[in-house]
């Protein structure tokens, strides 16, 4: 089976291709850097010949809430006309767990929009939700510096390895389309400060990381259970525990 991983060059798209070919597909990374731009439409229609599946990881060069909102809405409208042209029968994409939840957030908003835009394109798809990645705690710990202390929301946090993320895309992308959204995470749910602050000690941080439930995330206000999956027993977990994860790097 061919699949296409628009933003294959990035985080996710590395791990996602590698993880298809293990599994005896042919999956082609596509991005700028191989000459394929969904914001412009370059080379959609060359690398979607052929191409039974699309895989859409792609992320937006600016988090600033205009640029965000074009990037999501004019790549998206790009590649889904592309993927009917091509005659493409399942369109994937990663979006984020909580994104409808979290209007105070411009890239979530972008997000949402991006989701739509998919649902009403009447190809068959499957959007997959994930949780923030391990890999990004580091960078939410250093946003929510205050001072000489790390302040972080009051809420439940369940982040998930990049490699589970891609391992569970590529699952969802060699079967039949769910015409719906799924939703994935780690396999711990714990407080927010809980992983900020092992993420702070593992990095040889001393300052105190606290809870303040007027601490904001990224502009967003959240409550308990924002940023983790609605139906906990209906999402789908990922093995890799952070501890595990944070060890080896």
């Amino acid at each position: 089976m061919k699949v296409v991983v628009i933003g294959g060059s990035g985080l996710i798209g590395r791990q996602l291709t590698a993880e298809l070919g293990r599994r005896g597909h042919e999956a082609v990374a596509a991005s700028p850097r191989t000459g394929v731009d969904a914001l412009t439409g370059e080379g959609l229609a060359e690398v979607l010949v052929g191409a039974e599946v699309v895989v859409d990881v792609a992320n937006a060069p600016s988090f600033e809430d205009a640029a965000v909102l074009d990037f999501f809405e004019r790549s998206s409208r790009n590649l889904l006309a592309a993927a009917r042209r091509a005659g493409v029968t399942h369109h994937v994409a990663l979006s984020i767990v909580g994104t409808d939840r979290l209007d105070g957030n411009g890239y979530f908003r972008a997000k949402v929009a991006q989701e739509r835009l998919i649902v009403a394109s009447g190809l068959p798809y499957t959007i997959v939700r994930a949780t923030q990645f391990f890999e990004f705690v580091a960078t939410i710990t250093a946003a929510s510096v205050v001072g000489d202390r790390i302040v972080v929301p009051d809420a439940d946090f369940q982040p998930i390895a990049a490699a589970d993320v891609a391992a569970a895309l590529a699952e969802v992308a060699v079967h039949e389309p769910r015409s719906r959204t799924i939703e994935i995470a780690g396999p711990d749910r714990l407080p927010f400060r809980d992983f900020v602050a092992r993420c702070a000690a593992a990095a040889g941080d001393r300052r105190a990381v606290s809870a303040d439930r007027g601490a904001r995330y990224f502009g967003a206000a959240l409550e308990k259970g924002s940023l983790v999956p609605e139906d906990a027993a209906a999402a789908r977990l990922g093995s890799t525990r952070f501890a595990t994860w944070l060890a080896t790097v």
